[in-house]
């Protein structure tokens, strides 16, 4: 199993590296250049989470980052923080029929990720942190 990994502090300026980190690996394993797009905004969006949520602002830890297919042809990434726990059931969806323009900024993150992944899992451990795992199938 090909298994990419970095590891960044938890700044803003890190998020160019990690862009090309995933958009790398990405490639690297055979994903479509629209898959790897996709990826890499739901990564971005996830890690600017952390910076933002979890270590509540600039540089309070690092941030782990792992690519790598399972069973074949899903890529998997993870991404671990050492920051504020998440719990996901506290983000609600935004309403339906509601133009995303019309909404507040804030809040869409989760939702971004969740439509550009395949699939998103969550958990917690206090001694090791958060770990966000998400899951793209390779397009037929």
């Amino acid at each position: 199993m090909q298994k990419y990994q970095l590891v960044v502090p938890g700044r803003f300026e890190s998020l160019p590296q990690i862009a090309d980190f995933v958009g790398q690996a990405v490639r690297q394993v055979g994903f479509e250049e629209d898959d790897v797009f996709h990826v890499q905004m739901a990564v971005d969006e996830a890690c600017s989470n952390v910076i933002e949520h979890a270590y509540g602002g600039e540089c309070s830890g690092d941030i782990t980052l792992t690519c790598g297919l399972e069973q074949g042809s899903d890529l998997v990434i993870t991404i671990r923080d050492t920051g504020c726990p998440f719990e996901p059931e506290s983000v609600s969806e935004p309403p339906l029929g509601v133009d995303l323009e019309d909404l507040p900024e804030g809040g869409l993150g989760l939702y971004f990720m969740r439509k550009l992944m395949d699939d998103i899992s969550f958990q917690f451990d206090p001694k090791n942190g958060n770990t966000l795992t998400m899951v793209k199938r390779r397009s037929s």
